[in-house]
């Protein structure tokens, strides 16, 4: 570890006692802190003591209802604002890149990236902006090392299978607008999206999607933390991962 690191570890330690970091440094070992389940094998890092679940209930954690509950509340107007802009401000979609392989057929509409929210979304698509903030952002149940996106499958559009980077944070889709047609798979399971509800999975288990309809498919993707970790965890994993983003020129 970098002296940044230890030092940010240090002062985690010291606020919250010297076993609060112990899942954290067990990752950190050689073999990745411990046996995975086999469908996480491309997952970079796995954090132990996490139940190794590929889909959740969006309903089961008292720290998560307020969001699942606000998106779902608020979706017919999130619906009409989302096809409004599609028709009207398709420059603020872009193709989504992911892990550096762009897909022309798989448009993002970003409402948080960076660590921090998009102000220029605020116009765009309000009513999702303000759902994200007050729910998710200002509660701190954002993963503020990933991002918030209206994620929209064009037309026999897929999404290869792959493990994303770990298990630490987990996946919300908001079924935005969803024709017929439509799967997504998680550990080898696969569900079709409800529009106007909410699914919840862990993707550092292998998953992946498509859309076999004849329309765009939308849900707004958020990245939660996975409620299972703790407040010095989320702090020093913002920590680690921030500083390998830096050493590594990617901020």
């Amino acid at each position: 570890m970098t002296p940044e690191i230890e030092n940010a570890f240090a002062a985690i330690r010291s606020d919250h006692g010297a076993e609060s970091l112990s899942r954290v440094e067990r990752m950190l070992e050689p073999g990745g802190g411990g046996p995975r389940h086999p469908l996480q094998k491309g997952a970079k890092w796995i954090l132990p003591g996490l139940t190794p679940t590929p889909w959740h209930d969006p309903y089961a954690y008292p720290e998560l209802t307020p969001v699942v509950g606000a998106l779902e509340s608020a979706h017919p107007v999130i619906k009409g604002e989302l096809n409004s802009a599609w028709a009207v401000h398709r420059e603020a979609f872009s193709d989504y890149e992911h892990y550096l392989t762009r897909q022309q057929d798989w448009q993002a509409l970003y409402l948080y990236r960076d660590g921090d929210l998009v102000e220029e979304s605020a116009a765009t698509v309000p009513t999702a902006y303000q759902v994200l903030q007050e729910f998710a952002v200002d509660t701190g149940a954002i993963c503020p090392l990933l991002e918030c996106h209206f994620s929209t499958l064009l037309p026999g559009a897929s999404i290869s299978p792959h493990c994303d980077l770990w298990n630490f944070s987990i996946n919300l889709h908001l079924a935005v607008d969803i024709p017929d047609g439509c799967s997504i798979t998680v550990a080898g399971e696969t569900r079709s999206w409800q529009e106007g509800r909410c699914l919840l999975f862990d993707y550092s288990f292998e998953h992946g999607a498509r859309n076999d309809g004849n329309r765009p498919r939308t849900c707004l993707l958020v990245d939660l933390w996975h409620p299972e970790t703790t407040i010095p965890e989320r702090r020093a994993l913002v920590a680690l991962i921030s500083e390998i983003r830096r050493l590594m020129g990617d901020s």
